[in-house]
């Protein structure tokens, strides 16, 4: 029997906002359509997320000029609230995320399988472009 060894991508950012907040918007569907992009001439258009174990998740993502887009989604394996989400992509990739607080700062670490069609570099440079979206969305809007 032949096993595969799957690439895992780990990528990382420092929000400087207290753990419950980054969760907050990390999570909630009006948020996710303003940060989930990786560079300015896509966007995410719609965003449902039932986060807890077995629940679901749906972005749609666009290019801004309409010449293409996904569905991103998946099934959520673990939620541990302000500390951790698990989940499989629709294609059975794992990805999981880790949220560590300390203080008012959170740490934020994402790793997930790479896929075969696109170059590791590429892919990594696509997530940690939406991670530092997220970062820089996240910290704008400090209440």
């Amino acid at each position: 029997m032949e096993t595969s060894v799957k690439t895992v991508i780990k990528i990382q950012a420092t929000i400087q906002a207290p753990v419950e907040q980054v969760w907050q918007i990390w999570n909630s569907p009006e948020h996710i359509v303003r940060w989930a992009a990786a560079s300015d001439d896509w966007h995410t258009t719609s965003a449902e997320n039932d986060l807890h174990f077995g629940g679901h998740f749906k972005f749609r993502m666009e290019a801004r000029d309409g010449s293409m887009g996904f569905d991103f989604g998946g099934i959520y394996d673990n939620v541990v609230l302000f500390k951790k989400i698990e989940y499989t992509i629709g294609d059975g990739r794992k990805v999981g995320i880790t949220f560590t607080a300390k203080d008012s700062v959170t740490e934020i670490e994402e790793h997930f399988e790479a896929e075969s069609t696109n170059p590791v570099e590429m892919q990594q440079a696509g997530w940690q472009a939406i991670l530092n979206n997220f970062k820089a969305y996240a910290e704008s809007n400090l209440h």
